[in-house]
């Protein structure tokens, strides 16, 4: 049976160049810039998304890539993100949205509901945030 097809906005240790990339690498049938509404906040290794009152507020988003992977791809990086369901505890939750600048595009995405006590970031993209603290 083939496996289907996901869309997912990967926007930090995902993306090329950042040090989770191969857990996604593997798996990418194609990938395309994108944007998303959200901040970012500063895990340490990692960022998160995150999409409540403050980023809406704020009009903030996020740069990255629209991702297509099968459903390895998407099991893959379900284990890295901690997510085992709806219905489960999760570290982020995986939910559906849309491309901000292109409605039409629309996919999963892994976020949080809060910061966490994490510091935001005031950056739209990860690489470059995460450049900037490596000096």
């Amino acid at each position: 049976m083939a496996e289907r097809e996901h869309r997912v906005f990967i926007y930090g240790s995902l993306l090329p160049g950042q040090p989770n990339h191969a857990v996604a690498a593997a798996h990418i049938r194609q990938a395309v810039s994108g944007v998303v509404h959200g901040r970012l906040v500063d895990c340490g290794a990692y960022p998160a998304l995150v999409r409540d009152a403050l980023a809406h507020a704020q009009g903030s988003r996020v740069r990255g890539l629209w991702i297509t992977v099968g459903d390895r791809g998407l099991q893959a990086m379900d284990a890295l993100e901690e997510y085992s369901g709806i219905e489960e505890e999760n570290d982020y939750d995986r939910v559906w949205t849309a491309d901000a600048e292109a409605p039409a595009k629309s996919g999963w995405v892994y976020v949080w509901e809060g910061p966490r006590g994490c510091p935001a970031i005031r950056n739209d993209y990860w690489p470059d945030y995460a450049a900037s603290r490596r000096g």
